[in-house]
């Protein structure tokens, strides 16, 4: 048996307990280069240190999911926080889980604008890249380092997202 997972819109406070919202319409504006390039300044913050890891910034292809989609497992990174910035501006969908004695609680689904990124905090269950509807490219920062940096975990139960295009628009959810 499959439990529905409800896509939500996104804004910063329904992800904040997961990690950060990457906007630059909600970014500090500073412009340098001599005012020729608008800069969207620290839209996120690398936790990559742990166990002498280092930040590392690699492209990730993701293929189009087909729908409904079951979400059957989740990962987490215990020692770096990873962010992730869509450069072919798709929309996309984030699963994120709070722990629940160190395995994946209940899932939340968010469709994600495709001009908007997100970071996963550190140890943070995320179910791995769901691009929709087309390939999609993503600039993503990562961890490289020793240490045992990623765990997987099954759900008993898994969860299903129907057709992201029977939800709202994800360029009209509110992200401040």
């Amino acid at each position: 048996m499959t439990a529905m997972l409800k896509l939500e819109a996104l804004t910063a406070e329904a992800f904040a307990p997961f990690g950060a919202v990457m906007d630059a319409a909600a970014a500090e504006l500073r412009m340098i280069n001599g005012g020729t390039t608008e800069r969207f300044h620290a839209l996120a913050m690398a936790d990559t240190g742990a166990e002498g890891g280092h930040t590392i910034l690699s492209l990730f292809r993701g293929q189009p999911r087909q729908f409904p989609y079951t979400v059957d497992m989740m990962e987490r990174h215990p020692l770096g926080s990873q962010a992730f910035f869509p450069v072919t501006q798709g929309d996309w969908i984030a699963v994120v889980a709070p722990d629940d004695r160190g395995r994946p609680g209940e899932p939340r689904a968010f469709l994600v604008p495709g001009h908007v990124g997100l970071q996963y905090d550190r140890n943070v269950w995320h179910h791995p890249l769901i691009a929709v509807g087309q390939v999609s490219d993503f600039m993503v920062m990562d961890r490289e380092g020793g240490g045992i940096n990623l765990e997987e975990a099954d759900y008993d139960t898994p969860y299903l997202i129907a057709d992201p295009a029977d939800s709202p628009p994800a360029h009209q959810t509110s992200v401040h």
